[in-house]
């Protein structure tokens, strides 16, 4: 069984990345299919035990450690936090890997700097530690019954009212979807196109997540960074993003047909760049946190 935590020293950005890599390669991608949490909404974001949801590289981790091992729960405990739940993780449970990013002190930089130059003062380093889903642990009390999503209900008051608080002009016409910079509009097709509310509230906001990303709002340029693939790198980072503002919201996602062929662009730069998910998983974050503010809708 693994420690509970584990050390600055080891390489954690590029065991993560493998992670994410292992999963598309497997042709998983843990932000996109749709499953149902037997003690929170449809394609639940995880929570700590307090209710406190886990956010960026995170979510992505716990999510496809659900898919991975066919967990329900959205709830995760670390080994004293079960404990103070008046349970314990079974014998022989193998926890999943979570991350926590801080910043080396002077201190730390007075000690180390002769001999790693990336411990300076501000640089940044990760702490890894285990949790175990709500379903590994002896004698916890999970309700069940999770609420139904916006194709169950039809598009909901609390849905709809999300994006039409959040005031992007929206147009219904053609075949496809896309964020028109130019006119910074974002186009669709007629909602009775789409299979049902959920399909139609995912395509939104994936399309709100690239309108996010505008110089007047968060700016984002990946370009000299990640050259001939930073348009692919955003497509990445509106599907996180989507999913994110999806799991808020209780709407199940499924993979976009469209973006098949970015997979071997974000396998190509995953492989060459260890920092590249968390900075997409960070992007996501942000873009979904900037709807939410918009619209004045606290999502977790």
């Amino acid at each position: 069984m693994a420690a509970e935590n584990t050390t600055k020293g080891q390489d954690l950005y590029a065991q993560v990345t493998q992670q994410i890599i292992a999963a598309l390669e497997a042709g998983t991608r843990p932000w996109t299919r749709p499953w149902t949490a037997i003690d929170g909404p449809a394609i639940a974001k995880p929570i700590r035990s307090t209710g406190e949801p886990y956010r960026g590289i995170n979510v992505l981790l716990l999510w496809s450690a659900a898919l991975e091992r066919g967990f329900s729960s959205n709830r995760w405990f670390t080994f004293k936090q079960a404990r103070a739940a008046g349970t314990h993780v079974r014998k022989g449970e193998q926890g999943a890997m979570v991350v926590y990013a801080g910043r080396f002190e002077p201190k730390d930089d007075a000690e180390n700097s002769a001999e790693d130059s990336s411990r300076r003062p501000g640089a940044m380093y990760l702490h890894a530690y285990t949790v175990f889903n709500a379903e590994q642990l002896d004698s916890l009390a999970v309700d069940v019954g999770a609420p139904a999503s916006a194709s169950e209900q039809g598009l909901s008051d609390g849905v709809q009212s999300y994006f039409e608080r959040i005031g992007v002009t929206v147009v219904h016409s053609g075949d496809r979807a896309c964020y028109v910079p130019g006119a910074d509009m974002v186009k669709l097709s007629p909602p009775a196109v789409f299979k049902d509310a959920d399909a139609y509230c995912a395509t939104l906001a994936h399309e709100l997540i690239h309108w996010t990303g505008h110089p007047t709002r968060l700016a984002r340029e990946f370009g000299q960074r990640f050259g001939d693939s930073a348009y692919a790198f955003e497509e990445l980072v509106a599907e996180l993003g989507a999913a994110f503002v999806c799991a808020d919201l209780g709407i199940a996602t499924d993979a976009r047909e469209d973006h098949a062929a970015y997979l071997q662009s974000w396998l190509h730069v995953l492989r060459t760049d260890k920092r590249a998910i968390f900075t997409a998983a960070t992007q996501a974050q942000q873009a979904a946190d900037y709807l939410s503010q918009r619209c004045g809708v606290a999502c977790g």
